[in-house]
C-alpha cells in the first residue's frame, strides 16, 4: 500500500525508486503536495466563510424583523425538580461566608492608580 502511494505522490514525474537521490526528491515532492493541500484547505475555508456572510446577509436585506426574530433563542426551561429552598439558602450562605485572600500584588496598585 505504501508503494502504491508514493507512485501516486510521484504521478507524472519522472522518479524512480532506484534513484540515489530519492529520499530528497520524496520529501520535496510530499512538501509540494502538503501545500497544495494547505491552499486547498485556505480556498475552502474562504469559500465556506463568505457563503456564511451571504446567506445571513441576504435575509437581513430583504426582512430584517424576521431575520431578528429568527435569529433569538427560545427560553430553554430546566426539567426536573426544583432545588430544595434551604439546601439552596445554605449553599449560598457558606459560599459567602467564606472569607478570601486576594492577591495584592505590586501590580494592582499601579493599575488601581
Amino acid at each position: 500500500m505504501t508503494v502504491r502511494i508514493m507512485r501516486m505522490a510521484l504521478a507524472g514525474r519522472k522518479i524512480g525508486f532506484f534513484q540515489p537521490d530519492i529520499t530528497q526528491k520524496l520529501t520535496e515532492r510530499i512538501d509540494y503536495l502538503k501545500h497544495r493541500i494547505a491552499a486547498w484547505e485556505n480556498r475552502i475555508w474562504r469559500y465556506t466563510e463568505r457563503s456564511t456572510r451571504f446567506n445571513q446577509n441576504r435575509p437581513f436585506h430583504r426582512d430584517q424583523k424576521r431575520l431578528y426574530t429568527s435569529s433569538e433563542r427560545p427560553m430553554v426551561t430546566a426539567t426536573g425538580p426544583a432545588p430544595n429552598w434551604a439546601d439552596t439558602v445554605v449553599f449560598w450562605r457558606d459560599l459567602w461566608s467564606e472569607s478570601v485572600n486576594h492577591n495584592e500584588s505590586p501590580w494592582t496598585e499601579f493599575v488601581a492608580s
